[in-house]
């Protein structure tokens, strides 16, 4: 497959509602490597785009439960097999003294799996990306709303790509230099 000359298209829209009916039109058309950026988050967009639930609660789930289970082992192993202190008559396997610090790991690790698995997910930090070379994207931050659709996508032909996206109701659209 010859790789495209441009990464893909960028259109600008002057309102979220005409941005999420053109995210709609675009995904019935079939294209499929599609995206959308906003100033604000705009709830109706994730349908829109036809956005997938993420593995994310999944993997802060089973990084609390590793810090959980890792909490409870690391203290018993230092309480009964490495260094075991009787203190004051206990049982030497006296689980509420556990408590606290499982309960920290378990924090501990699900907050920390919750901002890696979100930066690995998100594909950050991106310190290029080559939208950020079309001069009116900074516009995406304050009041403009933006529909990119990349190169890479089967249903991509430049002309006809661009002439849909003006047809939707786009108010300039823009080729994304690689």
């Amino acid at each position: 497959m010859e790789r495209p000359t441009i990464w893909g298209l960028l259109a600008e829209f002057d309102s979220p509602s005409a941005l999420v009916a053109a995210a709609a039109r675009v995904r019935e058309a079939g294209y499929k490597r599609i995206d959308a950026h906003t100033p604000f988050p705009v709830e109706e967009l994730g349908a829109a785009l036809g956005v997938k639930p993420t593995i994310l609660p999944l993997l802060v789930l089973l990084g609390g439960l590793l810090g959980c289970v890792g909490g409870y082992l690391m203290q018993y192993y230092a309480s009964n097999v490495d260094y075991p202190l009787n203190v004051g008559g206990r049982p030497m396997h006296s689980w509420p003294m556990f408590v606290p610090i499982t309960f920290e790991l378990t924090v501990l690790f699900g907050g920390l799996t919750a901002v890696i698995g979100m930066l690995a997910l998100n594909g950050l930090p991106m310190p290029y990306h080559p939208l950020f070379n079309v001069p009116r994207f900074a516009l995406a931050t304050r009041d403009r709303f933006f529909l990119s659709i990349e190169a890479r996508d089967r249903l991509f032909e430049r002309q006809e790509t661009a002439r849909f996206l003006r047809e939707l109701g786009a108010r300039e659209v823009s080729e994304v230099a690689r």
